[in-house]
C-alpha cells in the first residue's frame, strides 16, 4: 500500500493496519492520510474483511497532525484548506461507516487527530502510559473534524475539559471518560486485542453489520421511526442464511459455520 501505512490481512478476514512513521510518532502526514483513504475505501469493497485494527509503528499511536504539513496549510489558500479539513472529515466518516468492528490498538501516546482516530474505532485498547490529549488549541486551532466522534465518546460534559484546556491525561482517565474500552499493561495489549478479535469472529457477519447500522440509525429516530426501523431490520435478519445457520448451530450444539461474505 504505502511505506508509510502497512495493510495486512489474516485469513480469517482481520485486516491489520499500522500508521508507520515511527520517528514522527505516526504523525498523520498527507502521504500517511491518503494511504489511510485510500486502504480505507478498500477495505470497504472487501467482502472478506471481518474486523479492522487500526495501532500504531514504534512507541507512539499516532501524534495527530504533522505540524510541516500544517505551516503549508497556513501559507496556502482558503480553498486548498477547505480541501484538506473535508478530505479527513470524509476519511473519518469512512473508517466509522466500515461494516465491520474497528479496534483501536493504542500502544502509546494519542493526541489530537490521533486521538480522533481512536475515537472512531468501535472497540479501543490501550496499553498503560498511552497518554492522550485533544491539544490543537495549544497551536491555535480546534479539534473540529474529530468533534463529533468525541462527543460521541466522552460526552459534552468531558470534552469541555478535554477540549478548553488542551491538556495531556493518562490512559486511566481516558477509561474513565469512556475514550478508551479498556486499559492494560503493554504485555498484555496483543493478548487483550487477539481475545476482542476472537470474540468478533464468533459472531455472524452479516450480524455485526446490522449492529453497527443500528448503532448509528437509532439514536437519530424517534419512538415511531425507530420501531420501524429496528422491527424491518430484525425481519430482514431473520431472512439471512447466517440467522438460518446460526439458530441450527445453537440447537445442535456445535459452531455455526458463518457463510463467506464473498
Amino acid at each position: 500500500m504505502s511505506e508509510v501505512l502497512i495493510v495486512e490481512q489474516d485469513p480469517s478476514g482481520v485486516v491489520r493496519v499500522t500508521l508507520n512513521r515511527p520517528e514522527a510518532h505516526n504523525a498523520l502526514s498527507p502521504e500517511l492520510t491518503e494511504a489511510l483513504e485510500r486502504a480505507t475505501e478498500a477495505l470497504a469493497r472487501d467482502a472478506s474483511l471481518r474486523a479492522l485494527v487500526l495501532t500504531g509503528a514504534g512507541a507512539s499511536f499516532c501524534a495527530g497532525g504533522d505540524i510541516k504539513a500544517m505551516r503549508a496549510m497556513v501559507a496556502g489558500t482558503r480553498a486548498e484548506r477547505m480541501a484538506r479539513s473535508s478530505r479527513f472529515a470524509r476519511l473519518l466518516a469512512a473508517l466509522r461507516a466500515l461494516p465491520v468492528p474497528v479496534v483501536a490498538r493504542v500502544n502509546g501516546p494519542a493526541y489530537a487527530g490521533g486521538a480522533g482516530l481512536v475515537s472512531v474505532a468501535d472497540i479501543a485498547i490501550a496499553a498503560q502510559g498511552a497518554r492522550f490529549g485533544f491539544t490543537e488549541p495549544r497551536i491555535g486551532i480546534a479539534p473540529a473534524n474529530i468533534s463529533p466522534y468525541v462527543l460521541a465518546r466522552v460526552g459534552a460534559s468531558a470534552a469541555r475539559r478535554l477540549f478548553l484546556s488542551g491538556q495531556r491525561f493518562e490512559a486511566a482517565d481516558g477509561l474513565r471518560l469512556g475514550l478508551y474500552d479498556r486499559v492494560v499493561a503493554p504485555d498484555a495489549l496483543d493478548a487483550t486485542v487477539e481475545a476482542e478479535l476472537e470474540a468478533i469472529l464468533q459472531c455472524s457477519p452479516s450480524a455485526l453489520a446490522a449492529c453497527k447500522r443500528l448503532i448509528a440509525e437509532v439514536p437519530g429516530r424517534d419512538g415511531e421511526s425507530a420501531m420501524a426501523y429496528t422491527a424491518t431490520l430484525l425481519a430482514d435478519l431473520w431472512e439471512t442464511e447466517d440467522a438460518r445457520e446460526g439458530i441450527a448451530a445453537f440447537n445442535e450444539k456445535r459452531k455455526p459455520r458463518w457463510a463467506r461474505q464473498d
